[in-house]
């Protein structure tokens, strides 16, 4: 056995030799040198914050969280990402009321290894903006009267602030800019994470507003232009306001730009109840690409079909998820198969670069129906990403002569 003593001593030599080691380590170290540091997370904006990618709040892209509608309505922005999460206007699968919160988790990594579009050639989180996340619209669930009156209150009450900065001139060719909206002031542009798509009638509303009519961009696999008749029956007056009639009355109402608005609907792939739906849209203002299209003419020339229908005029841009094929988004209401892949919507996207989209969203997006990847929600991420680029390199405003 070891005695007392001889235990006593071996303590101490090895406390001895501890010692020596870590006054020898420290001779060793650089000044200001931190053995176990803590850990930390070094942000885009080169801020350093205690959360990961991965935890903190869940906000787009992990965008500063702003409360726009309530207690922090006096900070102004640039672009807001702002959520709308009703989906009682859909005709086959419901959970898109989870969709901004969906999209945000899928948003988590966009600014992992720092958020440059390689692309388009711009970080759109260092481009002199000031982007946030606004939060959600407090929508109800039990009134779609009430809930579309709230969306375009909401929607309406970011828009029509002033933005944060006013761009004094067009990036591409050095020309003085003045501002395009009906008021003559420069406004924000607002990212919205739907819902469902009968959002679209109350943004579009919000945007005449502030705009007056505008020309629509439109990705999405059905058609959205059925008359109320047609599409649900209309058995009463806020049945027929769904998403599938929403761009009916918008063009009813006089939102739409007759002619120089185009529905690619990622694209029309949908049965019909019969060739009158055709005439119908035609009748509405829209223009079609069929999704069988990208066969013969490419993502080039879907492109190009785009630019000569909206021109130069000001732009508003709807994605309804489900434009992309279900094999790469699952999680929508009513998927449809022969889509387009989530590269080939992106590289579209990335060809609108240099139009003037005054605001966007994306719809349709329902997490209960995704896998355990996060594939739909991290689609609806990266195509919000590519809209957000192109926003951060066309400023919004008019050439002056």
């Amino acid at each position: 056995m070891i005695s007392i003593v001889t235990l006593t001593f071996i303590t101490y030599l090895a406390s001895t030799i501890n010692a020596h080691e870590i006054d020898n380590d420290r001779e060793q170290m650089p000044l200001g040198y931190i053995k176990f540091p803590e850990p930390v997370f070094q942000g885009f904006n080169n801020e350093v914050t205690a959360d990961a990618i991965f935890s903190g709040i869940t906000t787009f892209a992990k965008l500063p969280w702003v409360q726009c509608l309530t207690g922090d309505r006096a900070t102004p922005f640039d672009i807001a990402f702002i959520g709308a999460p009703f989906d009682t206007g859909t005709s086959y699968r419901p959970g898109a009321r989870f969709g901004p919160a969906g999209i945000r988790a899928g948003s988590r990594r966009l600014t992992l290894y720092g958020g440059y579009n390689v692309p388009l050639q711009i970080n759109p989180f260092q481009a002199g903006l000031k982007i946030v996340d606004c939060g959600d619209i407090p929508v109800t669930p039990y009134d779609n009267k009430f809930a579309i009156h709230q969306i375009e209150q909401g929607h309406k009450e970011l828009l029509q602030r002033e933005a944060l900065h006013a761009p004094s001139k067009d990036n591409a060719t050095g020309k003085i800019f003045e501002p395009v909206s009906l008021d003559g002031k420069y406004h924000p542009r607002i990212i919205t994470l739907g819902g469902d798509h009968t959002i679209v009638l109350p943004l579009l509303r919000s945007i005449h507003a502030t705009y007056g009519p505008i020309s629509v961009i439109h990705f999405d696999s059905h058609l959205d232009t059925w008359k109320p008749s047609v599409f649900g029956g209309a058995p009463s007056a806020q049945a027929a306001i769904n998403h599938g009639t929403y761009f009916y009355w918008a063009s009813q109402e006089g939102l739409i730009r007759n002619g120089t608005s185009i529905a690619s609907h990622g694209a029309i792939r949908t049965t019909l109840s019969g060739p009158q739906d055709y005439d119908n849209d035609d009748h509405t203002g829209f223009k079609r690409i069929e999704a069988r299209e990208i066969d013969t003419l490419g993502t080039d020339g879907i492109i190009k079909k785009i630019r000569e229908t909206v021109g130069t005029n000001l732009v508003y841009l709807s994605i309804d998820i489900d434009s992309i094929d279900p094999a790469f988004a699952p999680a929508t209401g009513t998927p449809e198969t022969g889509g387009w892949s989530t590269r080939e919507l992106r590289t579209i996207l990335r060809g609108l670069d240099g139009l003037q989209i005054v605001s966007a969203d994306i719809v349709e997006v329902a997490p209960a129906y995704d896998t355990n990847a996060e594939l739909t929600t991290m689609a609806a991420a990266d195509v919000l990403f590519e809209v957000l680029s192109v926003m951060a390199k066309t400023p919004l405003g008019k050439i002056i002569n």
